[in-house]
């Protein structure tokens, strides 16, 4: 292997580390999408380089990453921005291994890929939601009753909700909530309100 590949190895696992570690994790705090971005990136970086020394076409390595790309993205609901994350790592994994010809264009890219995530999903641009699920004690119809009581025990204001599941044999629904939390000074209503 030529010095061009140990470079390109190297600049690949400083962006996508930053991309994942710094930005993503020290943000959102999944490892479990973080260990995935790296695992990700390292293994489109590996495949891409193994196929350019096979002189395999480039239509067909960028076929099997879209195949890469819908298996993974239909096998777990991740958000928009997580999406995002994730063809960043895949972005990097195939400009670090194709661009090592060009070693300054590829520096750059790998530069400026993590810079521009850095901005667009930093709190002052994106704003400080927070995602959870919560299972509630009974099954609520009215979307603004949900939104109320979603508002009471997370203490912020809900942004969206999805239900995920309800049991009405239980009396018990399961839901995810993105919320912004309101100031620590802000007084807030009894999480367990009178129905």
């Amino acid at each position: 292997m030529t010095a061009w590949f140990w470079y390109a190895l190297f600049i690949d696992i400083a962006a996508v580390t930053t991309m994942a570690v710094v930005i993503y994790y020290r943000r959102h705090r999944r490892s479990d999408l973080m260990f995935a971005y790296i695992a990700l990136n390292i293994g489109v970086f590996s495949v891409a380089s193994l196929m350019l020394t096979q002189q395999v076409e480039l239509a067909v390595a960028f076929g099997l990453f879209g195949v890469l790309s819908i298996i993974r993205l239909r096998s777990d609901a991740i958000s928009q921005r997580e999406i995002g994350y994730y063809f960043t790592a895949l972005a990097l994994g195939l400009i670090t291994s194709i661009g090592s010809g060009h070693p300054l264009a590829m520096t750059g890219f790998a530069a400026l890929l993590p810079l521009v995530l850095y901005i667009a999903d930093h709190p002052r641009f994106s704003g400080s939601v927070e995602r959870c699920s919560i299972t509630l004690d009974r099954v609520v119809q009215d979307p603004a009753e949900l939104e109320a009581e979603l508002s009471r025990r997370l203490r912020g204001r809900v942004v969206q909700t999805k239900t995920d599941r309800v049991d009405y044999v239980r009396d018990t629904m399961l839901v995810e909530v993105k919320y912004r939390p309101w100031p620590a000074d802000r007084p807030v209503a009894p999480v367990y309100a009178d129905r």
